[in-house]
Parts: C-alpha cells; sequence; structure tokens
C-alpha cells in the first residue's frame, strides 16, 4: 500500500501533464473549435474512462443480443493491437492480426452482423454505410473517449472492484480523462458486480458517482456460460469439484475470473500476459509442458473467448499435441431487475432518433 502510494505521488507531476493536455483537448470542444460528428443514423457508444478491464465486449454483445434479432446491425472498434492499418470488414474467416481478436470474436459469434475495424471511426462510418446501405444501428467498442464522432447515446462502464471516482489520471492511474467527463454519459453501467449485492451497495454507488439529472445507473454482473472446445463448439465441459484448471489468458484483469473458477474447480493455475498478447510458439510449448506435469487425470486447459481468437493461431501445433483447450463464454446480467429498463432506455432512443 505504501509503496503503491509512493510511485502514485512520484508520477503525479506526469498525471499533471497528462491531464493538461487532456483539458486543452475538451476546452476546443467546449468552444466548437473542435466537433464531433453526428451521422444519419443511431450511434450507441459503449466506453469507460479507464483502461481495459471494464467489460466493454460483453456489453457490446449484450446490445448485439437485444437489438440484432429486429434490426440491422454494425459494431466498429479500433481492432486494439491489430498487426495492421486501415479499414477491415471482418468476416468469419479473418485472422486475428488482420482484424483484432474481439472484433473477430463478434463476427463469429453473430454472423448477420455487420463487423468493422479502423482507427478512423469518421472514416469508417460512412465506408460502412456504403457497402451495407440498409444499416439501422452502429455500436462502437471503446470509443468514450474518442470524441470526433458524437454518438446519439453514450454509455460508461466502470468497475464496481475500482469505479473511476477512485481513480487517478495517467500514469499514475488508469484514468484516460478527468473524472469529470462522466457528463458526457447518457448511463452508467457499474460493472463486474459480484454476483450478490444488496441495495445498499447501490445507494452507495448511486451516491459515489453522483449521477447527472438524465444520467440512469445500472448495475451488472457476468454470468459464465459452458464452456466448449477450442476447436469443436459441440464438445461441452462440466466443471467438477475436482478439476485442476490451467488458465492461459491475456485479458487486463483476471480476478473476476479467477474468483469465479475457484468457486467451480480444485485448483486454477494461471499462466498470464499481457491486454491482447500474442501468443507465441514458446508460450504454447510452455503450455504444453505445464500441462504434462500435471499429475492429475481431471485436468484442462481453459481460456476466454478473446483470448482464444488468438489462440487459433497456433493450432497446428495444439492439435498435434492434443491440447484439451476449451474456452469459457460468458453474458452480461443486471442486477435488480432492471434489465429490462436498460432494454427499455436503448429501445427508446432508438425509437425517438432523429436524423
Amino acid at each position: 500500500m505504501i509503496q503503491s502510494l509512493l510511485v502514485r505521488i512520484l508520477l503525479s507531476p506526469f498525471s499533471l501533464l497528462y491531464g493538461m493536455g487532456v483539458s486543452l483537448r475538451d476546452f476546443f470542444y467546449k468552444r466548437g473549435l473542435l466537433k464531433g460528428v453526428k451521422f444519419d443514423l443511431p450511434v450507441i457508444s459503449v466506453g469507460n474512462l479507464s483502461l481495459g478491464g471494464a467489460g466493454k465486449s460483453p456489453h457490446i454483445e449484450y446490445l448485439i443480443r437485444l437489438l440484432a434479432p429486429y434490426i440491422n446491425t454494425a459494431t466498429l472498434s479500433r481492432g486494439y493491437k491489430r498487426k495492421t492499418k486501415g479499414y477491415f470488414k471482418v468476416e468469419t474467416n479473418s485472422n486475428a492480426t488482420v482484424v483484432g481478436d474481439e472484433p473477430l470474436q463478434f463476427k463469429r459469434k453473430f454472423e448477420d452482423v455487420f463487423v468493422a475495424v479502423a482507427e478512423s471511426r469518421t472514416f469508417a462510418i460512412p465506408k460502412m454505410v456504403i457497402q451495407q446501405p440498409d444499416l439501422q444501428v452502429i455500436l462502437l467498442d471503446d470509443a468514450f473517449q474518442h470524441r470526433s464522432i458524437d454518438p446519439g447515446l453514450n454509455i460508461l462502464l466502470t468497475e464496481f472492484s475500482l469505479p473511476f471516482t477512485k481513480d487517478y489520471l495517467l500514469p499514475a492511474g488508469r484514468l484516460r480523462e478527468w473524472r469529470s467527463s462522466y457528463k458526457r454519459a447518457d448511463i452508467m453501467i457499474v460493472s463486474k458486480c459480484p454476483p450478490e449485492i444488496t441495495q445498499e451497495d447501490k445507494d452507495y454507488f448511486i451516491q459515489e458517482l453522483n449521477p447527472l439529472g438524465h444520467q440512469k445507473v445500472y448495475f451488472s454482473y457476468y454470468k459464465y456460460l459452458q464452456p466448449y472446445h477450442l476447436f469443436n463448439q459441440d464438445t461441452k465441459l462440466e466443471f467438477t469439484p475436482d478439476m485442476e484448471i490451467i488458465l492461459i489468458c491475456a485479458i487486463a484483469k483476471t480476478d473476476y475470473l479467477v474468483d469465479y473458477l475457484e468457486e467451480v474447480s480444485w485448483s486454477v493455475k494461471i499462466l498470464e500476459y499481457a491486454d491482447h498478447h500474442y501468443f507465441s510458439s514458446f508460450d504454447i510449448s510452455n503450455l504444453n509442458g505445464i500441462y504434462s506435469k500435471f499429475e492429475s487425470k481431471n485436468k484442462i486447459i481453459l481460456t476466454t473467448e478473446k483470448d482464444a481468437m488468438r489462440l487459433e493461431l497456433h493450432r497446428k501445433y495444439i492439435e498435434d499435441n492434443n491440447l484439451p483447450i476449451f474456452v469459457l463464454p460468458v453474458e452480461v446480467a443486471f442486477h435488480f431487475e432492471e434489465a429490462e429498463d436498460f432494454d427499455t432506455d436503448v429501445k427508446d432512443f432508438l425509437l425517438n432518433f432523429k436524423g
């Protein structure tokens, strides 16, 4: 704790310089010197103030499940850590190195949804409309701080374990903008809540977040579903109390996931890498070596859906060595039976949208 405080103090001058740059940009937007582009079709942004880990992708998938059965839905991401530049339309047979892991995950799970990646969202949206003129809504992934687009509905996520109100600007903390930037949000979601929270928890967070009069606050958590084999989704896995799990993952935060796995298995060994890390041949060979040394007969390798997009780049090695890698799917659910209220807010925005 003391060490963390000292590091924060040492980094605070750099955070101040960073904050001055953020404030200058905000000043330009407030004065109209810079303006976010508005489009003639509904755009919904899902983002957060902090660096990764708030659960943007599962919330995008929630919106896809809500909207795609009824209207032509698209997602647009930057394609973080992909090894290409420019605009790409994502196909089911795309490669994670070309389009990024999360956009590929969206396309594999929702084949009928238009998925695209581009650094410039203002360039990408007109191109998407040209390619598919009947698009009716675009979901922007991780776009809260990218103000070149002015979305019609701005959804801000903040983690239950570390809300933005208790975080600090980069590099002393994880905030990409000043805390006051939350005022641009239309909806705030406290994400990755424990499976059970009390009314007191809810009241505390609402007081902590201090929403403006027009802002709604919701509380979401993860529901983990039945794991499936990396290369055969028809092959399912049941967790058992004597199971030993090797978890290989490259996500921003693992605490929430590990807490769940420790409840449903005997033990969990974590092979943890930086967020969006592209697994090397050495990483996969190391995984094989660790798996081989486990003496238990009831042992499996587990990964996340996002990591699966990058692990499949080593398909030949994994199949040649018969590594039993399973993927753990996740979905978002809402506390206090407020899913219907959230859904209504989104639908009302679409029904009342005027381009």
